[in-house]
């Protein structure tokens, strides 16, 4: 079954399962990328997301090989550059240094991008052309706002965190520019809340020169709906589509962090342990309402005959708000699971188990 196709903005139909290439570059190889990308486009899939800051945990020596693994497959494949969507984002180090400590500063790119400025802006998106060897960027995002939010496992606002930020006017300025020039084709936001997407637009509407946004990457799964509290009305009535990160909660959903023997060593809460705070401490496996709340979601799937993983992505799927799931997989088998999925619908009965569950553990990692 061929992976359905969603309609992003005009001109750009991206299919419904779009691949993460997170690993690239560190858990795979140049050789393991193309064979996932070979085996996603083959099925379907023509929609592929990365970052400056990738692969993760970010390094200096393995920053911007995402990318380059990505751009790479397009021009030695010879695939006509209309038949993939490409999608990246740009960082800076002003969160990463709140949450991670001097090892998530980032100081190798742009000698530590610390604010998202305009010039910021036209120098990550002028690298990453190059890192892709593309002309253009059908999908251009910030990877978390210029100013204070709270995110990646926190999720209270308070106010005396919050610091002095670069305007949404200065950047959706610089991102006009670049959709001007033919750089990038669409613009949207990750990590985003309510206010954020709505000062955007509200910017934006008020000159035309500006982009609107057309999506939000926001993270989506049976432990993470939060984007249902506030984002849903604003992207319904807005007519933003959301595109779901880590619908398998970084792998966690599978259950092969609760085999007995704690699940493979590569996996990547196994390989990383220790190195990857953001991961870490968003999907803490010692968690007891994380551990009941998986158990919770295994048990429905074992009921009803499916593979956690299939329950999990076709959970997100049935989203009337979601465009695409972004995932991420380190070898064909994975990557098999989640297509596989794409056939599977949940009855009634499925979605009213998985809903009591969430009520009884609502958002353990949010």
């Amino acid at each position: 079954m061929a992976v359905p196709l969603f309609n992003l903005a005009p001109d750009l139909s991206v299919s419904r399962l779009c691949l993460g290439t997170m690993t690239f570059g560190e858990q795979n190889s140049m050789s393991e990328s193309f064979r996932l990308l070979d085996h996603a486009f083959d099925a379907g899939i023509n929609f592929f997301d990365s970052a400056e800051m990738y692969p993760v945990p970010q390094r200096a020596d393995t920053q911007g090989r995402s990318e380059e693994h990505l751009g790479r497959w397009v021009r030695d494949r010879k695939i006509p550059r209309d038949r993939v969507v490409l999608a990246t984002k740009e960082s800076s180090i002003k969160f990463s240094m709140k949450v991670s400590g001097p090892s998530g500063q980032m100081t190798w790119i742009r000698d530590g991008p610390k604010c998202l400025d305009a010039w910021n802006i036209s120098e990550a998106i002028d690298n990453s052309l190059l890192r892709l060897r593309t002309d253009y960027i059908d999908l251009f995002q910030i990877h978390w706002s210029d100013r204070y939010v709270p995110m990646f496992g926190k999720f209270e606002y308070d106010p005396t965190h919050q610091y002095s930020a670069i305007t949404v006017e200065e950047q959706l300025e610089a991102l006009g520019r670049a959709v001007s020039s033919g750089k990038i084709r669409y613009v949207g936001l990750s990590n985003e809340t309510p206010y954020g997407v709505m000062k955007f637009l509200h910017v934006a509407k008020r000159v035309p020169s500006y982009p609107k946004v057309v999506s939000v990457q926001n993270c989506y799964s049976l432990l993470c709906r939060t984007f249902d509290s506030g984002m849903a009305e604003c992207c319904h009535h807005e007519r933003i589509s959301l595109l779901a990160y880590s619908p398998l909660a970084m792998g966690i959903l599978s259950g092969k962090y609760f085999l007995p023997d704690g699940g493979p060593l590569d996996a990547r809460l196994n390989l990383f342990k220790g190195r990857y705070s953001e991961g870490e401490s968003r999907y803490n496996l010692s968690n007891s309402i994380v551990t009941a709340a998986v158990m919770g979601y295994l048990k429905i799937a074992d009921k009803y005959g499916l593979c956690p993983v299939a329950l999990a992505i076709a959970f997100v799927l049935r989203h009337p708000l979601v465009a695409s799931a972004i995932f991420g997989a380190t070898k064909r088998w994975q990557l098999q699971e989640v297509l596989d999925a794409c056939s599977v619908e949940l009855s009634p009965e499925i979605v009213a188990e998985i809903n009591q569950i969430h009520a009884n553990y609502p958002n353990p990692c949010p």
